[in-house]
């Protein structure tokens, strides 16, 4: 019941937020306001929802912790998504013809900020959180990441591969910076900037939807393995390799810091118990 009070009112806030942004039909200023009034009612619906079911302060999402963990966050996603597009340039599959339109980054700005914190108040802050209470952090990173896939195959130019990438390199990713900080500012700031970097910065395609010109003006070419073709760069292998690479230094350092959670009825590692 706890599950379903929170999921329903997190999923509604958020689809009335995002379906207001998008009602906007990216006017700049409307679009960055209405961003952040979207995310501003997501979180306050969440922590909320949070102190009634579970009588506890939601210190996942608290005020005092997010400055620097969005940081830590929003360094990661950049450090990510730049790696990925210089491969894909280095081998032909991007170039820059010059510069873009700032009004256009702006509002792309707006619109990733509410898309960052909806989906993470939703996708890790319900639905990982409480599944991981029952089935453990493996399981139920695997499960919360394939539904996070998943979710994004109605998307414009979405296959099974798509699917199946942003599960690995965004579902478990974003799931295990959520298990080795058990704070969920952290994976808003890393979903913020890949997907404002793919959009905001470098004007790719993000998950296949479209968006105004970011700040460059530049243009994908060449095998979609490598530049995740009309999906954008989400389905490009590099990606998935990115995501692999972060999700084990998150998962090593939770280890570390005796966050893995065991399945119900089974024994907790000694790194957990002694946590």
């Amino acid at each position: 019941m706890r599950f379903l009070k929170q999921l329903v009112v997190v999923a509604v806030v958020s689809w009335a937020g995002g379906t207001g942004v998008q009602a906007l039909g990216w006017n700049w200023p409307l679009t960055l306001v209405a961003g952040f009034l979207a995310a501003a009612l997501a979180l306050a619906a969440y922590a909320w929802v949070v102190r009634k079911t579970e009588h506890r302060e939601p210190a996942e999402v608290s005020l005092k912790s997010a400055p620097a963990a969005l940081g830590r966050g929003v360094l990661i996603g950049l450090a990510m998504f730049g790696a990925v597009i210089a491969n894909i340039a280095f081998l032909g599959g991007y170039e820059v013809r010059g510069w873009g339109s700032l009004t256009g980054t702006l509002a792309i700005f707006g619109f990733m900020v509410a898309v960052a914190v909806t989906e993470e108040l939703l996708f890790r802050g319900v639905l990982f959180r409480i599944i991981e209470e029952k089935i453990g952090t493996w399981l139920a990173l695997v499960l919360s990441g394939l539904v996070f896939g998943f979710a994004h195959l109605p998307n414009p130019g979405a296959t099974v591969w798509s699917s199946l990438a942003i599960a690995i390199e965004a579902g478990l990713m974003l799931g295990a910076a959520y298990v080795a900080t058990r704070n969920l500012w952290v994976p808003i700031g890393v979903h913020f900037a890949w997907n404002f970097a793919q959009g905001g910065i470098f004007s790719t395609s993000v998950s296949g939807q479209d968006a105004p010109q970011g700040l460059l003006d530049g243009v994908t070419s060449g095998p979609a393995i490598l530049t995740g073709g009309d999906f954008g760069p989400e389905a490009s292998a590099y990606s998935v390799l990115a995501g692999v690479v972060v999700t084990a230094a998150f998962l090593w350092l939770a280890r570390r810091r005796g966050n893995i959670m065991p399945r119900r009825g089974r024994t907790a590692p000694a790194a957990t118990l002694g946590a």
